[in-house]
């Protein structure tokens, strides 16, 4: 077996060319990209990166709806909330710098307008949290609420908080065509304490009534919430209501007017309480028959025949009675009950008004013993009028609230849901 002993020289070289890999190696390591590993001392940059994501605030702000919206709700636009940190400055203001006031929550996560918003106006938010190191957030958002030409609202009857009569509808009538009628009437809700069902019939595109099939139960309260905020009822068309109406059913009251005994009964829970002579329509302007709603009253009225059709040959009304007492309407078309202080002797004995049910009563309105005086005061919006015997059509279901005259089955039909 042959030993080579390594001269001095040789080692020398070896040791030589190894540093020299080795060095060439580190190079190599310092010089390669994509790598995991890291220099052991990071950069002055990265130390600064460092230090500044240290002091960054971990709360979380959000603002509903996000910058740059249009078409905003004007019920839920504005929401402020915040997750790992609480509220600390809020201000919300109209393009021109009119401030909205808000309410913080207790626990100072949420905020919103304290009302409304108005529709067709620019708000910017500005918002500052901080965490529970006390590091601050900022957040800033503008948007812009949806205008009147690209929003509806519904009108309704009767009014929140009211005590009305047994045959008193939930009435809508909207501002705006509703070509979606199912979208708009499945964002109303409307339900009696009583447990009656309640079914929707749309008259028109513009005109929905809610009603129970029978009059409502007598104590009842009924309640209608709309949840039509943001509901397309057209093409860009959006709802802006959002709230709760609650109103309460009455003394169940129900007059019966017969033109052929030219006598009224009036009713309570079935039992007449009163009877009354009255005058209907003469045989030229029969009074409509039918169940008739009250929907106002006028201590004291004006009355033009040329408003409702009856003028002589210069085109004036072929009345004027500037001063009709206790005047309750039944129809929108211009039939009222209501008290006369003109007709002497016709009451209980002839028909010879223009188709309104008229009662006794005095010039003035200030008799309180005249049965127009009592049957006023003895009346409320909402109260049914039976009309019968007068040899005229029965009245239209959307001549006023008189939906009671049309059959179940097709008022039900009516429905868009």
């Amino acid at each position: 077996m042959e030993i080579r002993v390594k001269t001095v020289g040789e080692r020398r070289r070896r040791r030589g060319l190894a540093v020299a890999s080795a060095l060439l190696g580190g190079v190599m390591v310092l010089s390669g990209c994509g790598g995991d590993e890291k220099p052991a001392r990071p950069d002055a940059q990265e130390r600064a990166d460092e230090a500044a994501a240290k002091e960054t605030s971990v709360a979380e702000i959000s603002i509903t709806p996000k910058d740059g919206t249009d078409n905003a709700s004007i019920n839920n636009a504005g929401h402020v909330s915040v997750k790992k940190g609480t509220l600390t400055e809020v201000e919300v203001k109209t393009k021109d710098g009119q401030a909205v006031e808000g309410e913080m929550s207790d626990d100072k996560t949420s905020w919103k307008p304290s009302g409304q918003l108005e529709r067709a106006t620019t708000y910017k938010v500005s918002v500052t949290a901080e965490d529970s190191k006390g590091r601050a957030s900022h957040e800033n958002a503008t948007f812009t609420t949806v205008s009147p030409s690209n929003s509806f609202i519904g009108n309704f009857s009767p009014e929140d908080g009211s005590t009305v009569g047994v045959g008193m509808p939930v009435s809508i009538r909207f501002d705006k065509e509703i070509t979606d009628k199912k979208a708009v009437q499945q964002g109303v809700d409307v339900s009696v304490s009583s447990g009656q069902e309640v079914a929707c019939h749309w008259f028109s595109t513009t005109r929905m009534d809610c009603r129970p099939q029978e009059y409502w139960k007598e104590g009842a309260t009924v309640t209608m919430k709309l949840a039509l905020d943001g509901v397309e009822g057209a093409p860009n068309v959006y709802g802006v209501q959002q709230k709760t109406v609650t109103f309460h059913i009455g003394r169940n009251q129900v007059s019966i007017v017969d033109a052929e005994t030219k006598q009224m009964k009036v009713t309570r829970n079935g039992k007449t309480i009163r009877t009354i002579p009255i005058s209907a329509g003469a045989p030229d302007n029969k009074t409509y028959e039918g169940q008739m709603v009250i929907s106002e009253k006028f201590k004291e009225t004006r009355m033009n025949g040329a408003t409702v059709g009856f003028t002589d040959d210069d085109g004036k009304g072929e009345y004027d009675i500037k001063d009709v007492p206790h005047a309750m309407r039944l129809t929108t078309s211009g039939t009222f009950i209501h008290g006369n202080y003109w007709g002497q002797g016709v009451f209980g004995n002839a028909n010879t008004s223009h188709g309104c049910v008229g009662l006794e009563d005095a010039k003035g309105a200030n008799d309180p013993n005249k049965p127009g005086a009592w049957f006023f005061e003895n009346s409320m919006i909402g109260d049914v009028v039976v009309v019968q015997n007068t040899g005229d059509k029965t009245v239209a279901p959307d001549n006023g609230f008189n939906g009671w005259n049309m059959p179940w089955d097709q008022w039900v039909a009516g429905s868009a849901v």
